[in-house]
């Protein structure tokens, strides 16, 4: 309020208006009108014709405008409290073929955005398009929660929610000591990436058809978590048996996302050694795309049955969530043992000792040391492939432990091809 009123006045104004007091009743006018509008398409005609349309919404939001720029917070509330009550008579006096609430709550709304636009122009214009947007996606939105959602997937983006807003934000960010050191948050947000892999790939799926859909999703969960993504599919591959050769698919493609973020990584740590890793990332990444792509185009050769497992049992499998993210936190113990009674045993031997756990880890760690001039390239590209080939050990268990023994076959041939492409690149 004190920003607005330190402005520059428009001398000899009778209300003493301030420049971005006409501001916000600009601002406030032309949301009203745009709201007023899609309100009007819908309105109808005749005595059955709804109560607000283009210039009713339009005064609603000038008459919000005005009482914040008259400054009485009294008159803002009785103004509200009056559009709330002119709403009700709206709604009191709709025929009985609208039952809904829409037209009479966007009045309401469209007063306190008049209000807001004096207050902070930009976001009571924000505030007014996405209501416009809102009330005219109407069909859109009634499609995709009545026909495009099942019920089961309804529940399953309900419990997604709680986790990460809810469970997530409640668990302590500590490191008891039966852990090793090991945080309890990250373990639950390991959880929460793994559910998320699973319903990211659902959707791309459902959106996509079931060759582009799993080849995207497994990419770009690859770049998230290639080890999350298996487990992901894995356990999609055990819930729809009918979908396993393309699940193994999807995770084979997170393998050659592995690699692809080493030059990434590079970019963002050691541009200058970029060059120098691009053979055996390159390599690798290449070896592992061809991989996928060879499981990719056996999934589509095979006949592709209705199945409607996925939507009528849900897509998030939390069991198998929890159980992966045991599972890495033991490798991580066993690492973190290792190292406390042996030391680590130089760069490779730290390298294959973290790379157990998490590829890129030690991979980022080398970046750091070749950039500080304590490692040369050669010993960089050589941890790069131990750390990477170390992690496709863990990840082929995870795959074995989430979708079978099927599953892992598909998977860690891909990952074993990547590895073999990496080392032929470092040979090179």
């Amino acid at each position: 309020m004190a920003r607005r009123r330190a402005r520059a006045r428009i001398r000899g104004h009778p209300l003493n208006l301030t420049l971005a007091d006409t501001t916000g009743l600009a601002v406030a006018l032309g949301c009203g009108l745009l709201i007023g509008l899609e309100r009007e398409r819908r309105k109808g005609r005749g005595a059955n014709r709804a109560a607000a349309g283009i210039r009713s919404f339009a005064i609603i939001a000038l008459l919000g405008a005005l009482a914040q720029v008259n400054g009485n917070t009294a008159l803002v509330v009785a103004g509200a409290a009056g559009i709330v009550v002119l709403a009700a008579l709206a709604y009191w006096r709709s025929p009985a073929r609208d039952p809904g609430l829409t037209t009479e709550l966007a009045m309401v709304a469209t007063y306190l955005i008049g209000v807001q636009c004096v207050l902070w122009p930009a976001l009571g214009a924000a505030c007014g398009v996405v209501l416009v947007v809102l009330l005219a996606a109407r069909t859109q939105l009634h499609r995709f929660a009545t026909r495009w959602l099942s019920e089961q997937e309804l529940h399953d983006g309900l419990m997604l929610a709680a986790l990460a807003l809810v469970v997530l934000p409640l668990v302590p960010d500590s490191a008891p000591a039966w852990l090793a050191g090991i945080r309890l948050r990250p373990l639950v947000a390991l959880v929460l990436l793994i559910l998320i892999v699973q319903a990211a790939g659902h959707l791309a799926l459902r959106l996509l058809g079931p060759s582009l859909g799993v080849a995207a999703a497994g990419f770009f969960g690859g770049f998230v978590s290639s080890s999350a993504t298996i487990a992901a599919y894995g356990a999609r591959a055990r819930q729809a048996p009918t979908q396993a050769a393309s699940a193994a698919a999807a995770a084979a493609f997170s393998t050659c996302a592995t690699w692809l973020q080493v030059l990434v990584m590079a970019v963002a740590l050691a541009p200058a050694v970029l060059a120098e890793l691009l053979p055996v990332a390159g390599a690798g990444a290449l070896a592992a795309g061809a991989a996928a792509f060879a499981l990719l185009r056996a999934a589509q050769r095979q006949p592709r049955a209705a199945d409607t497992t996925l939507r009528e049992h849900g897509v998030l499998r939390l069991r198998e969530a929890l159980l992966i993210a045991a599972a890495l936190s033991l490798v991580t113990l066993l690492v973190a043992a290792a190292e406390q009674h042996f030391g680590s045993a130089g760069v490779y031997g730290g390298a294959v000792l973290a790379g157990l756990a998490e590829a890129h880890a030690p991979v980022a760690a080398q970046l750091a040391l070749e950039a500080a001039g304590r490692i040369d390239a050669q010993t960089l590209r050589t941890g790069t492939l131990l750390a990477i080939g170390a992690n496709s050990l863990t990840r082929s268990g995870v795959a074995l432990l989430a979708g079978g023994a099927g599953f892992a076959a598909r998977v860690s041939a891909a990952l074993a091809a990547g590895v073999l492409g990496g080392a032929a690149g470092l040979a090179l």
